[in-house]
């Protein structure tokens, strides 16, 4: 017993250790959020919710059928069902019956709701891809914000790293008297400055990973953790399309414009389905029933040749079939005047054609604006990286030389400390430069076709 409640804490442990262990690489996490996020779960219950409507658009071409029966007894003065004579007396009856109908016609409007749930079944499956789409992007944009913030962590702690040594060497210079007290309180302010770019950095580490674990439908904030790596500047020859290039592309699978134009297509159905108001219905029908009463008489065979028949009451098996019947026949409906409803609803409809049509052109305009957009950031932001680099590149060259001169005594600990601060905030803008690019680029690239990845 006691080995194997050491097997059970072991392997318990075992499964803790690695669930805390676990660095999640940016498809896990795309993965992950498909699977967990709860508008996806809500947005696929509503894709199976149409997919019921589409059957009961389905069983509309079917005939009904519907059994029937029920028991009475009634006292005092009422008519025998069975001869219509009036009684007194009283009785119990039985009525039992099957009836079955079915729309032979009815303006074509069971086929147009057929058509039409099969439409709003593609055009939610559209909305769903496309909030998919849209979660895709959203983990990306929050995982990439994860490692530009530890990147950023870590350029801040070598920074510190170095200002320790020149501290040590400045500490060393004022107990010998080589330089004056003043020197030392600079470097020791640009000391606790980088410390606190630490700390602020380390809370945007933290405040990045909540929001991707709770894009994730992760609560265990504290032991969530992203693959440890960074990223170069991607290959892409994005670029070489124009942007009208790359909005004819999205045109043809970008889900949001899919959907749009089912929205319109969904609109005329509806237009169409109002309109077979206005002609006739034809349906069929047909009936069989049955009916037991104890107090049914009919005449039987006379008691003496020639003499008055006599009357009996059958049995209750007897009576079924005695009484029963079969009616059957077609059903014309036209419609005349129905107080302008049918009027006005196909007014309506033809509204809902034109504004879904409108949207769509809408849609298809905010998409064009989108693609030129990021077009335009794509060139933008990696002309900012460049230039962040060249800046950083000079920055590190004059701090180089400012080292140089603030160890022979030629520069203040002042200018000094203020030669540092460009080199940390150069090095800050290389890096939010970087993954601001990689991530517009990956945007762009997305409304190519090209999946987002990052490996």
């Amino acid at each position: 017993m006691k080995f194997k409640l050491t097997v059970i804490f072991l392997v318990a442990a075992i499964t803790t250790t690695l669930a805390q262990s676990k660095k999640w690489s940016l498809q896990e996490c795309v993965e992950y959020a498909m699977e967990n996020n709860l508008t996806v779960a809500q947005f696929e219950l509503d894709l199976e919710n149409v997919k019921i409507e589409k059957s009961d658009a389905l069983g509309n071409f079917l005939p009904s059928l519907n059994a029937n029966t029920s028991f009475s007894s009634n006292t005092g003065f009422s008519i025998n069902p069975t001869n219509n004579l009036p009684t007194n007396s009283t009785q119990n009856n039985v009525n039992a019956g099957v009836n079955t109908g079915v729309t032979l016609f009815d303006g074509l409007r069971n086929v147009h709701r057929f058509n039409r749930a099969k439409l709003n079944a593609i055009a939610n499956q559209y909305r769903l891809d496309d909030l998919k789409d849209d979660i895709r992007l959203n983990v990306a944009n929050a995982y990439l914000q994860i490692i530009s913030n530890k990147e950023a962590l870590k350029v801040a702690r070598a920074q510190y790293a170095v200002t320790e040594q020149d501290l040590k060497r400045v500490k060393e210079l004022v107990d010998s008297g080589v330089v004056p007290r003043g020197d030392l309180l600079e470097i020791e302010a640009t000391a606790a400055g980088q410390e606190q770019q630490i700390i602020n950095n380390e809370g945007l580490v933290r405040i990045s990973k909540i929001g991707l674990a709770q894009l994730l439908q992760i609560n265990d904030y504290e032991n969530f953790e992203v693959s440890d790596q960074t990223f170069d500047i991607p290959v892409s020859d994005i670029l070489s399309n124009s942007p009208s290039t790359i909005f004819a592309k999205a045109m043809e699978f970008r889900n949001d414009i899919k959907l749009s134009k089912s929205n319109v297509e969904l609109a005329e159905k509806d237009l169409e389905i109002n309109k077979g108001a206005l002609l006739p219905t034809i349906g069929a029908f047909a009936n069989y029933g049955t009916r037991y009463s104890d107090v049914a008489q009919i005449p039987g065979p006379s008691a003496t040749p020639g003499g008055p028949p006599v009357f009996f009451t059958p049995s209750f098996t007897d009576q079924l079939w005695i009484f029963d019947g079969v009616s059957y026949g077609v059903q014309l409906s036209v419609p005349i005047f129905n107080g302008f409803s049918v009027k006005n609803d196909i007014k309506r409809a033809k509204i809902g054609v034109e504004r879904a049509k409108l949207q769509f052109e809408q849609d298809k305009m905010d998409l064009e604006a989108t693609v030129q957009q990021s077009y335009v950031d794509v060139t933008n932001s990696y002309k900012a990286y460049e230039a962040a680099e060249k800046t950083l590149e000079s920055r590190r060259l004059a701090y180089e030389y400012s080292k140089e001169r603030f160890d022979v005594g030629l520069m203040n600990a002042f200018d000094f400390s203020q030669a540092q601060a460009r080199v940390d905030n150069a090095e800050a803008d290389v890096v939010r430069t970087k993954y601001d690019y990689i991530f517009r680029l990956k945007i762009l690239e997305f409304y190519f076709g090209i999946p987002i990845a990052l490996d």
